[in-house]
């Protein structure tokens, strides 16, 4: 995902999503231990995805880039 995108988010969801990634890659992990693993990109994309989303969170937590109030979210949709 694009951070543009991510960045229209609500904290919440971006948290969210970062537990799903982690959860995500844990099982890709298992995956390819085992040997079943189909595609071995996936794993690379969602470890970049993951970082993508700590950055994200990180800017918002030292105030450099804000991410999407509740409000606007409200709004959006």
């Amino acid at each position: 995902m694009k951070p543009e995108k991510i960045r229209e988010l609500t904290k919440d969801e971006v948290l969210q999503w970062e537990r799903d990634l982690q959860e995500e890659i844990f099982n890709l992990r298992i995956q390819n231990f085992m040997g079943k693993l189909e595609n071995p990109l996936r794993l690379r994309m969602a470890r970049r995805d993951l970082a993508r989303v700590r950055t994200i969170l990180q800017e918002d937590h030292l105030g450099i880039r804000a991410l999407a109030s509740k409000e606007k979210s409200d709004v959006r949709e």
